[in-house]
């Protein structure tokens, strides 16, 4: 699940203003992860022309603007109790077949734009959803059928997410045979109990033995997910995961936080039932980061942003989300998958049966789209840009032709008061509380319309 671009589209759902004047207590229901900016609830079907428009216009700059993929592969063996993304379970391999065609369909639209030219991918991330819910054979079938249309040859990353439960030995030799670069493995936690709680469809023995078959197999890069918060999770056991953790030695390890938005099994609870929040308060989740943070300095690892940690900063690059935070083209394909092309937002259809239908009538499956400002562009790439910990102004100056300082200087002056984050120069750096909890800071950098706005 770790993808720092959302694969589909959560329930509407009010975003509070979180400001260092009013922090949040109690994990309750609601959207606080920022993925991209203005608000994906401000993109509309009235913008869908002009995504249209940017994949029909001549290329701009395309030498110097790397070109990604996100396949979005919606298919889960169960629904996770904390899940909000498009996905659907228990699909056989006919539902499975058909939505392949209908990614194939979409590939071979997209290729023909005139605005993708011979423009090679620098990345591909097939996100879900439970991308290795696929078969060996449907795997290798996609790849094929892909090729015809585009490839990642040339790729420097190709990321795959994978459930512990749904590999073996032939499929990872499969995902290697493919071309795939990076897996990234949901183990989220280590002990049984809170696995089955939270509706985790694997078990901690499958971790191990998966984790077993991908080392000895070889991939170039291997990233575990954990989250913080799961329900049920003590202090004890929140230390025993970064145990087993550290025995495992991936190259990246992801930490999230665990939140709630409105559509999950978790959060209806909660509103029809008027059951309290079951998931840990929020000073609680960032403290259980914290430790894991310094557990994983004092054992070699870097901190690459506030969620995660890699081995060799050298090497260990998660190149997807280096690009989309920078502004790269990403292609989105598949239902209710989010892409950005020259300068337009956009996200596909987000119910199945309306993207298949669509792309069988060789049309593209835009469902809305959003074509922000310079300046929209600006507060995207900064926010974004501050989950890494540490952000050069002075590039932002110059790409965008504007002195950050004075354009930010309230929330700067207000964050570095309230300790968050440090001015050093026109290098700014947050410190570590304030990146425990960043996603809380950067509503305050939006555009005003925006600061209390639905985010999703």
């Amino acid at each position: 699940m770790s993808t720092p671009v959302p694969a589909s589209e959560p329930a509407p759902v009010t975003l509070p203003l979180i400001t260092p004047a009013t922090p949040a207590a109690t994990t309750e229901v609601g959207s606080y992860f920022i993925s991209n900016y203005p608000p994906f609830s401000q993109w509309n079907s009235d913008f869908v022309p002009q995504a249209l428009q940017a994949l029909d216009s001549s290329p701009a700059n395309s030498a110097d603007t790397p070109l990604g993929l996100y396949i979005h592969i919606p298919f889960c063996r169960k629904r996770c109790k904390f899940c909000y993304f498009r996905v659907y379970t228990n699909q056989n391999a006919k539902a499975i077949e058909d939505y392949v065609r209908a990614l194939i369909a979409e590939l071979e639209l997209i290729s023909r734009r005139s605005a993708i030219g011979s423009r090679s991918l620098r990345f591909v991330y097939f996100g879900g959803g439970t991308p290795s819910y696929l078969s060996s054979k449907q795997l290798r079938s996609l790849r094929e059928r892909m090729s015809a249309w585009i490839n990642w040859d040339q790729a420097e990353e190709v990321t795959f997410e994978c459930e512990p439960g749904t590999l073996s030995v032939e499929k990872l030799e499969t995902l290697r045979d493919i071309g795939i670069t990076r897996i990234s493995l949901g183990v989220e936690s280590f002990n049984d109990q809170i696995l089955e709680e939270n509706g985790r469809a694997h078990l901690s023995p499958e971790i191990f033995t998966a984790y077993d078959w991908i080392r000895s197999i070889g991939f170039p890069q291997v990233n575990i997910d954990l989250i913080a918060g799961m329900v049920g999770e003590t202090d004890e056991n929140w230390h025993r995961n970064i145990d087993k953790a550290l025995q495992l030695e991936p190259d990246n390890i992801t930490i999230y936080q665990m939140e709630l938005p409105f559509n999950t099994v978790y959060s209806k609870e909660m509103r029809e039932q008027g059951v309290q929040s079951p998931v840990a308060d929020w000073p609680t989740k960032r403290r259980w980061v914290s430790e894991a943070m310094d557990r994983l300095l004092a054992a070699g690892y870097h901190i690459s942003s506030g969620n995660e940690l890699v081995r060799n900063p050298k090497n260990d690059r998660f190149v997807y989300r280096d690009n989309v935070w920078r502004g790269c083209d990403l292609l989105a394909t598949g239902v209710s998958s989010f892409g950005h092309f020259q300068g337009v937002h956009y996200q596909n259809l987000d119910r199945i049966e309306d993207y298949m239908e669509t792309v069988a009538a060789g049309k593209l499956p835009i469902n809305r789209a959003l074509k922000p400002t310079p300046h929209q562009l600006l507060i995207r790439e900064l926010v974004l840009l501050m989950k890494e910990g540490e952000v050069d102004l002075a590039r932002l100056d110059r790409k965008y032709a504007v002195d950050t300082l004075t354009e930010f200087a309230v929330p700067l002056a207000n964050q570095q008061n309230a300790g968050y984050l440090q001015l050093d120069g026109h290098t700014l750096r947050l410190t570590r509380r304030g990146l425990l909890q960043v996603d809380s800071l950067l509503p305050e950098y939006f555009e005003p319309q925006h600061r209390a706005v639905r985010y999703t």
